[in-house]
């Protein structure tokens, strides 16, 4: 559980280093086709400058990770949870047959990425000089003072903050990190770090990996329809998934939670004396309450229904809630 810095006003110029979340570049011919076979978003048809989120599941639709992807001019960037660049990799590696034309590079450890959040974002930007795009992204270089290239610094700039809050997402160099935050700095905006986004996911309901997102769930438990198309062709985990929404068997849903006090990831979470979900996120605040995410079975319980968390002897009351992040249906 982490500890509280302090409320944060998503409305207000909020910036965040995010240099430790995963980049990984896909290029050479079939890079679309690729990736469009191998995960749940229609990607074949997407055009330069596209931004859009997808989930990559395993051949029994669990997912693996939550990727959102931009389509540059001569490659695909897509941006991976922290630590699951390398993963991914090995896993779509195994689908590159010898007739593909398909590259795939970690970037991370090369590049760095910042987010500026708020609805003054974009006006924030372009007061710097740094185009964007309002739904998309955009490559181009900027002055910069301290830019390795002669004051200038090539960045890459996706619409997105990894979360529902309307932002932007830079991608530069590593050797121009110090140059480009200097100037990021400058703008009014309210610095956080990694606690304090992690606070900020958890409130609006962005699954991870290792957490929400693991070979226990689906993307329609882990509420992220919207990344998954119903009409495509097939895909790994395809079958599976089309089952699960033909059939309205969705098992699971991911819920929000605000708790009186902290408890640990996997506490069971009860219905009506039942066990009917568990923990899988909590941020303990300051005043010693917390907020939370869990999955609770479909049948037992919806927004807005009681549930016990803790022990059946030792419980607290919460109420689950539905979170801006997640979605449950077509869309």
């Amino acid at each position: 559980m982490a500890v509280e810095v302090g409320p944060i006003d998503v409305n207000k110029l909020t910036l965040v280093d995010r240099s430790h979340w995963g980049r990984v570049r896909v290029g050479d011919r079939d890079r679309l086709t690729f990736l469009h076979n191998q995960s749940t978003q229609t990607l074949n048809l997407r055009k330069l400058g596209e931004v859009c989120e997808t989930t990559f599941v395993t051949s029994t639709a669990r997912v693996l990770d939550l990727a959102t992807v931009a389509v540059l001019a001569d490659s695909v960037l897509m941006v991976v949870s922290p630590g699951m660049a390398e993963s991914l990799i090995t896993f779509l590696d195994r689908y590159i047959f010898f007739a593909d034309q398909v590259t795939l590079t970690d970037v991370s450890a090369e590049t760095v990425m910042f987010s500026l959040m708020g609805p003054e974002s974009a006006d924030a930007l372009k007061c710097l000089g740094i185009e964007v795009a309002a739904a998309g992204v955009v490559e181009g270089t900027i002055p910069v003072p301290g830019g390795s290239a002669n004051g200038s610094v090539a960045v890459t700039v996706m619409s997105g903050s990894g979360l529902v809050t309307t932002g932007y997402t830079l991608i530069a160099a590593m050797t121009d990190r110090e140059a480009l935050w200097s100037m990021l700095v400058e703008i009014p905006a309210l610095v956080i770090n990694e606690t304090a986004f992690e606070r900020l996911r958890i409130e609006q309901g962005r699954p991870m990996p290792g957490s929400e997102l693991t070979e226990d769930y689906n993307p329609l438990d882990a509420g992220l329809w919207s990344t998954v198309s119903f009409n495509k062709g097939c895909y790994i985990g395809q079958e599976t998934i089309a089952r699960l929404e033909s059939r309205d068997a969705v098992k699971m849903g991911l819920w929000g939670v605000r708790l009186e006090a902290g408890v640990a990831t996997g506490t069971p979470v009860w219905v009506e004396g039942a066990k009917a979900g568990v923990m899988t996120s909590v941020y303990e605040l300051e005043n010693g309450s917390a907020v939370g995410l869990c999955y609770v079975r479909t049948k037992a319980a919806g927004v807005g229904a009681g549930v016990q968390v803790g022990t059946l002897e030792v419980s607290q009351t919460a109420t689950l809630l539905d979170l801006p992040f997640l979605n449950r249906g077509k869309v």
